[in-house]
């Protein structure tokens, strides 16, 4: 398999013009969301769009994905376009902030893997930069994109690293956006969690809260749960 594409089940990335490839996060992300009642979905910074396609795959919804890098928008509307959920998934060049400017609509659902760096060294190429770090969507910006895009009784969900998803949370409930369902992610049994998984709603509930370790005591040698999670999804599983 060539590093400019990566082939699932039902579909294929095309990666080439994009700054961040396909990576566990995405696909984690896709694989987690509930997206079987949702009519619509919003993914915010969809990248190759793999999220809005992994969704497309699980669901019936319209699909409305952004992403403000011209290369990443290219790429994909050509992902799309290669896809057989074509007709539910649009694509559009825009910031989240230019983009509550114009949406007359609410979602059921939103969906965001976000760049997440705010203080580390940032890459040399521009595009990757903006990819992995909060400087185009601050996490407060992207809160209150979600506050104004989602439905009073719709879901938002996100990955973070620990220590980024601390102050997400306690920036989401005091917009009172609160966190439903949480689970935390560890990259191998030896290791300490390195990602949360979670789900926002309006609503305040109890946090329905799991752990997830995708490998075992060895590289590629995956747990059966994370098999599980991503089946539907890996060629391998």
């Amino acid at each position: 398999m060539s590093s400019h594409e990566f082939v699932f089940k039902h579909f294929k990335i095309l990666q080439d013009k994009c700054a961040m490839k396909v990576g566990t996060d995405a696909v984690l992300l896709g694989a987690w969301v509930n997206a079987s009642k949702a009519k619509s979905i919003l993914d915010i910074g969809t990248g190759t769009g793999i999220i809005a396609l992994m969704l497309a795959q699980k669901s019936t919804a319209k699909i409305d994905a952004i992403d403000i890098d011209n290369n990443s928008y290219q790429q994909a509307i050509e992902n799309v376009n290669n896809c057989k959920w074509k007709d539910r998934v649009q694509v559009y060049n825009t910031s989240l902030q230019q983009y509550i400017s114009v949406c007359k609509h609410k979602y059921d659902l939103i969906v965001s893997n976000p760049p997440y760096f705010v203080d580390s060294s940032k890459a040399i190429e521009e595009a990757r930069t903006n990819a992995r770090h909060t400087d185009q969507l601050p996490f407060d910006d992207l809160l209150n994109g979600v506050l104004i895009l989602l439905s009073p009784e719709g879901s938002f969900y996100v990955i973070l690293p620990i220590k980024e998803s601390h102050y997400f949370i306690e920036a989401a409930e005091k917009r009172e956006l609160y966190l439903t369902k949480l689970t935390r992610v560890i990259t191998r049994t030896d290791k300490p969690e390195k990602r949360l998984l979670m789900k926002f709603e309006f609503s305040k509930k109890p946090v329905e809260e799991t752990v997830i370790t995708i490998e075992k005591d060895e590289r590629h040698n995956y747990t059966d749960e994370y098999k599980e999670l991503t089946k539907d999804y890996y060629l391998s599983f």
